[in-house]
């Protein structure tokens, strides 16, 4: 399949991340359906993006004609966009049982042609392709966050992929106007074989007291150059899917280096995710406003 041939793409999840890479294939003249659970979650997905490129609008860097556009290529849908899909990307979250059950059923839906990727962060693409019928159309396609601001799209080659097919994603990653970098299958792939233990090292820092949360980020953000520093970052990404990933690292690497550190178990077992739930290393108001480190004490060390 060549990139020219991409008219129609389904989107499996309509949240954070699976509005976002909707958002940028309508914006690349794309006909998208979001789907989720329910077409109740997926317009909610729908609403999400429209509220993003409304603030957008107000800040001059978009218009109201451009966004209304880009909004009617966007269709709530259920399981009957698969069947004239030339691409599905599942974004759903972070549960192998649950993107495998996702790729299984958009595997039995779309038609022979039809490209199946993933944007898991850290799930094997050889043992996620080996659950559909069509394992060498099968591909990781990892989008950054936020997908409309971040240039990157991390293609994954499983064990089963072919060169047809990672050569057809990297052209519709560049397309939506990315930049692309290629892994081979491995723990983490690059970007976080790389960040999960700088985050995870940063917790460490943090429970033993050589710092607090603030001068942690400020540390990464001022004498690394971050946009964000470690602990924000983490917040942003969700504290579970950040654990989820470092229990990958530390299984399948067996090296306790990877090992999570104690706090940020502590948070996930609370149900502090992060920004998402309005609570992790920071509170957060209602509209997502970053406010005090989340327990005083790790803040006065």
């Amino acid at each position: 399949m060549s990139n020219s041939e991409v008219s129609r793409v389904v989107v499996m999840g309509a949240g954070q991340m699976g509005a976002g890479i909707a958002q940028v294939c309508a914006g690349a003249g794309i006909e998208v359906s979001l789907a989720d659970v329910s077409v109740e979650r997926a317009a909610e997905g729908k609403a999400r993006i429209e509220r993003q490129l409304t603030r957008l609008a107000e800040k001059g860097k978009t218009t109201v004609a451009a966004n209304r556009e880009l909004l009617a290529r966007i269709t709530p849908g259920g399981s009957g966009a698969f069947a004239t899909a030339d691409v599905a990307i599942e974004a759903a979250t972070e549960e192998r049982g649950l993107k495998a059950e996702l790729l299984r059923e958009a595997s039995a839906a779309l038609p022979e042609r039809a490209l199946l990727l993933s944007n898991t962060s850290s799930i094997s693409l050889t043992w996620l392709a080996a659950r559909t019928s069509r394992p060498e159309r099968v591909a990781g396609m990892h989008f950054m966050n936020p997908v409309p601001l971040m240039q990157l799209v991390e293609v994954v080659r499983g064990l089963q992929t072919s060169d047809e097919t990672v050569a057809a994603v990297v052209a519709l990653a560049v397309r939506l106007g990315k930049t692309v970098i290629t892994s081979q299958d491995r723990p983490g792939f690059i970007v976080n074989r790389m960040l999960i233990p700088f985050l995870n090292e940063a917790c460490f820092a943090l429970e033993e007291g050589i710092a607090s949360a603030p001068d942690i980020d400020a540390g990464a953000r001022l004498g690394l150059n971050h946009p964000l520093g470690p602990l924000e970052l983490a917040d942003l990404i969700g504290l579970d899917t950040v654990l989820f990933i470092a229990e990958i690292l530390h299984r399948d690497l067996g090296d306790d280096k990877y090992r999570p550190a104690s706090s940020l178990r502590n948070l996930v077992s609370a149900g502090w995710h992060g920004k998402k739930s309005g609570r992790g290393f920071y509170r957060y108001d209602a509209q997502g406003n970053r406010l005090e480190p989340s327990i005083p004490s790790w803040s006065t060390a």
